[in-house]
């Protein structure tokens, strides 16, 4: 016990106090290297955070070298300095690199700029999302079908970049599928990870069509491993279903003229005039493209 308090007491009071302080401040390059030293400490996350802190990281290791071997001229203020400001360089060097291989296609570019970027995707997780599921850009010539009601089947997820897909069931028309729109959500949330289907509509390209396409089963080995990624298509397709369901009330009203919301349908139980409230309105469905067909013949 005796030996750890003396050692203490070494540790402590064994060394002399500061009589007095240097009235002169050190040279002006210290003073730099400090003041980047705390500037560097102000950078963020991510690439570019971590790039600017190492950055001044290393701006500031080199003037503290060039101060300890022009002014202190000590040999161990120079070395250690010297070695923290190659493992900046070094660390600059291995984020320069990662940062030049995260680089996509344009149309990979696009959606990520115009969908994942506003949620707070980074890079590197984008890249998992296309390059850990063999994500491709296909062409869809005008005319062709991406999916056939009844035999095609249900193995994939893809989003618009470019073009309109016209839905169609049993020949008549449902809705559009514009750019940055999943041209299979309604698909991919009806059925399980275990179960297959084929589709219930016809996909239709009206224009030339390009779109990204993930196969289903790597998706779902990349859902099971990432769940950040997991929930993040889960708000995105849940999205997208919605605006599905949104374009497809456009269409629908009730026999009075009426418009039918979805949302509300008890709601024209007592909006009607001259109705009760137990009677049930018939519903239809405005066909605009035989509306649009007959206006440009006219």
């Amino acid at each position: 016990m005796g030996e750890n308090v003396s050692f203490w007491q070494s540790l402590v009071t064994g060394h002399p106090v500061c009589s007095e302080w240097k009235q002169e401040a050190e040279g002006s390059i210290y003073q730099l290297a400090s003041v980047l030293f705390v500037l560097g400490c102000m950078g963020g996350s991510g690439f570019f955070g971590l790039l600017y802190v190492y950055a001044f990281f290393a701006l500031s290791f080199l003037c503290t070298c060039i101060w300890a071997w022009l002014d202190v001229c000590a040999a161990d203020v120079f070395s250690w300095n010297f070695i923290l400001l190659v493992i900046c360089i070094v660390q600059i060097i291995h984020l320069a690199y990662q940062l030049r291989s995260v680089t996509f296609d344009k149309e990979f570019q696009d959606v990520y700029s115009s969908v994942f970027q506003p949620l707070g995707i980074s890079l590197t997780v984008f890249r998992k999302i296309i390059s850990y599921c063999n994500a491709e850009v296909v062409t869809l010539e005008r005319d062709h079908c991406y999916a056939v009601q009844g035999k095609t089947p249900i193995d994939k997820l893809s989003m618009l970049v470019s073009g309109r897909i016209r839905v169609t069931v049993d020949g008549e028309f449902l809705h559009y599928i514009f750019p940055l729109q999943f041209l299979d959500s309604p698909e991919w949330d009806s059925l399980r990870p275990s179960e297959e289907g084929v589709f219930q509509v016809t996909l239709t390209a009206e224009t030339k069509c390009r779109y990204i396409t993930w196969r289903r089963k790597k998706l779902y080995l990349l859902f099971a491993k990432h769940r950040l990624i997991s929930r993040l298509f889960s708000v995105l397709i849940r999205g997208d279903i919605a605006d599905k369901l949104y374009a497809l009330n456009e269409k629908v009203f009730v026999d009075s003229g009426f418009r039918f919301d979805i949302r509300l349908p008890n709601y024209y139980h007592v909006a009607l005039p001259g109705r009760s409230n137990t009677a049930t309105p018939i519903i239809r469905v405005q066909d605009f493209s035989t509306k649009r067909k007959s206006a440009k013949r006219l």
